[in-house]
């Protein structure tokens, strides 16, 4: 396997400021590199800072410190993002949680999708278009009957088919998916996941996968980063982390992921982690390789 990184996250800060009185931190001194053709998983509670880490990667938040670097290059400048906005989105793809927001609602599929392909002229003519996105469709598991649909004339999961089609067919480097099942039915996520995977063997795409389930986390990816209140507090491969979680706030994350046996829900302690018992200037550690902690 190609060990290059593909994004390399150093010590990435980012601050919105409310008012003269309020700062909120989303994102403290977070670091975290992604290799080719690997699915990295981002998992924490809601308001932890994992989409706004997605979005400070896309570029649409300038980040308040830290440096982010795609393939060698560092994006996280206002110049050279500005310089390379071309180039770092067509090769950075995102994935957001509503589809129905995501997609025009005025368009049809067919527009939808080749949209950025003509845009980006990654298509040369009409016929070309069409095989396409007829070839797009298909690889998400969709057929040419889908193309002249609008949003609201198919289901939340089909949705997110197109676009998923829409987003792979600009052969990005790097993939965001960005809590990419939330909003789906139960058996359509599995759908979904098995979908990314199939994706990910096939075609060698890298992923930041962004979710709160563990059980999806621990189902699709190869390294695990577990966030709270914007840091990271454990990163290690994703075996390795289950197995083994070492941070108490790890802990009870995975204490409280359902089993299929009622005799074990019935019995088994949900652990508590005290937020106080934060350290406010942690570093992260390396405990044994790869497996990184907060303390």
């Amino acid at each position: 396997m190609d060990s290059t990184i593909i994004l390399d996250v150093r010590h990435l800060q980012q601050e919105f400021h409310i008012n003269k009185e309020l700062t909120i931190k989303a994102i403290d001194d977070v670091s975290f590199t992604i290799e080719k053709g690997k699915i990295f998983g981002l998992v924490g509670e809601t308001g932890s800072g994992k989409s706004t880490i997605a979005r400070t990667v896309m570029g649409i938040y300038p980040p308040t410190n830290g440096e982010v670097h795609f393939k060698g290059n560092m994006i996280s400048n206002k110049k050279r993002f500005r310089d390379n906005k071309n180039y770092t989105r067509r090769n950075i793809q995102i994935i957001f949680q509503d589809s129905a927001a995501a997609l025009n609602p005025r368009m049809t599929v067919a527009k939808i999708i080749a949209e950025p392909l003509k845009i980006n002229n990654i298509v040369k003519g009409k016929k070309e278009l069409e095989k396409k996105i007829d070839s797009l469709l298909l690889q998400v598991g969709l057929d040419s009957s889908f193309k002249s649909k609008y949003p609201d004339e198919i289901s939340g999961g089909q949705r997110q088919r197109v676009a998923i089609a829409r987003c792979i067919g600009m052969e990005p480097d790097l993939i965001i998916a960005d809590e990419p099942i939330a909003s789906l039915d139960i058996s359509i996520q599995a759908q979904i996941v098995t979908l990314f995977q199939q994706l990910q063997r096939e075609y060698g795409f890298t992923f930041l996968f962004i979710a709160h389930d563990l059980s999806i986390i621990r189902f699709i990816s190869d390294t695990v980063g577990v966030m709270l209140h914007g840091k990271m507090m454990e990163m290690a491969p994703t075996k390795e982390l289950f197995e083994n979680p070492l941070h108490p706030y790890t802990k009870a994350l995975l204490s409280a992921v359902p089993v299929p046996d009622p005799i074990y829900e019935r019995n088994k302690e949900i652990l508590l982690y005290d937020v106080a018992s934060l350290p406010v200037d942690g570093d992260m550690i390396e405990v044994s390789p790869g497996h990184f902690v907060y303390q």
